[in-house]
C-alpha cells in the first residue's frame, strides 16, 4: 500500500513516469536489496524515460506531418550508393549540427516527401522543433493573414521551427507578394534554423519562379550554397499501389 501523501506529491509535482512505476520499483528494490541511491536513480531514469516519450510525441504533433515516416521504412535499396551516403550521413544529425539546408529533387513518386518527412522525425527524436507544410499551402496561409491581420502570426510560426519543411516548392510560379513572402522568411531562417526543401524542378529553374530576378538571388544564394544535395531517381513508388488491370 503506497502512502497517500506521497501520491499526493508525486501529482502535485508532475512525477507521473515515478507514480506509474512506485510500486514496480518498490518491489524490485526490496527483491533485490537495493540502496536508496540506486532505487531514488531507477525512479528519475522511469520519470526521465516518460518526459521524453511526451516530449517527442508532442514534437511531432506540431510538426504536422501528412503521415508518419522513418529512416527505417525507406528503402533506400533503390537509391544510387551516391544518395544512400549522402542520406546515411544525415541520419548522424550532420546537417542540424552545421545548420545546412537539405534539398531533395526528383521526378514524382520517388519518395522526396517520405524521405523529408523521415528526416524530419529523426530531428523531433534529437530534440529538434519542426514543422511540416506544402509550398503552395504556405503561400495561401500568408494570403489569407492579410485579411484578418494575422500575418505576423503566421510568420512566427514558420520561423520559429528549428527546421522548416517545405514540399512540393516550384510547382508554380510565385507572385510578387509570394516571393516577398518567403525571401523575408529564408532571410529570418538564415541564421538560426535550416530548411528541407522537396522539389520536382531542379535547382537551376528555381530563380524562374520569382517575378523579381534580385529577389530570387538573394534568397537562393541563401539557400542552395548552403545545403545537401538529394537527387532521387528510378520508377515511382506509386506504381507499386495502382489497381492491376484486369
Amino acid at each position: 500500500m503506497i502512502d497517500k501523501d506521497l501520491l499526493d506529491l508525486l501529482d502535485n509535482l508532475k512525477l507521473d513516469g515515478m507514480k506509474e512505476t512506485l510500486v514496480a520499483r518498490i518491489k524490485e528494490a526490496r527483491d533485490h536489496d537495493l540502496d536508496y541511491q540506486e532505487f531514488i536513480k531507477l525512479l528519475l531514469q522511469d520519470e526521465q524515460q516518460v518526459r521524453s516519450i511526451r516530449s517527442l510525441s508532442a514534437k511531432i504533433k506540431l510538426a504536422n506531418f501528412e503521415e508518419i515516416k522513418t529512416l527505417q521504412t525507406l528503402d533506400l535499396k533503390r537509391y544510387t550508393p551516391e544518395v544512400r551516403r549522402v542520406i546515411n550521413h544525415l541520419t548522424t544529425g550532420a546537417h542540424l549540427r552545421e545548420q545546412k539546408n537539405v534539398i531533395i529533387l526528383g521526378p514524382t513518386g520517388t519518395g522526396k516527401t517520405h524521405l523529408a518527412q523521415a528526416l524530419g522525425h529523426d530531428a523531433c527524436t534529437k530534440g529538434k522543433k519542426v514543422k511540416f507544410i506544402r509550398s503552395n499551402s504556405l503561400i495561401a496561409e500568408f494570403n489569407a493573414s492579410r485579411t484578418d491581420d494575422s500575418w505576423q502570426t503566421v510568420f512566427n510560426k514558420y520561423v520559429r521551427p528549428d527546421i522548416l519543411i517545405l514540399d512540393d516548392f516550384g510547382l508554380k510560379p510565385l507572385s510578387q507578394t509570394a516571393a516577398c513572402d518567403l525571401y523575408e522568411l529564408i532571410a529570418s531562417k538564415h541564421v538560426k534554423s535550416n530548411f528541407i526543401i522537396t522539389s520536382n524542378r531542379k535547382t537551376q529553374g528555381w530563380s524562374e519562379l520569382f517575378p523579381d530576378q534580385v529577389m530570387a538571388c538573394a534568397a537562393l544564394d541563401r539557400i542552395i550554397h548552403n545545403s545537401y544535395a538529394i537527387v532521387l531517381e528510378g520508377e515511382s513508388y506509386r506504381k507499386n499501389f495502382l489497381p492491376k488491370l484486369p
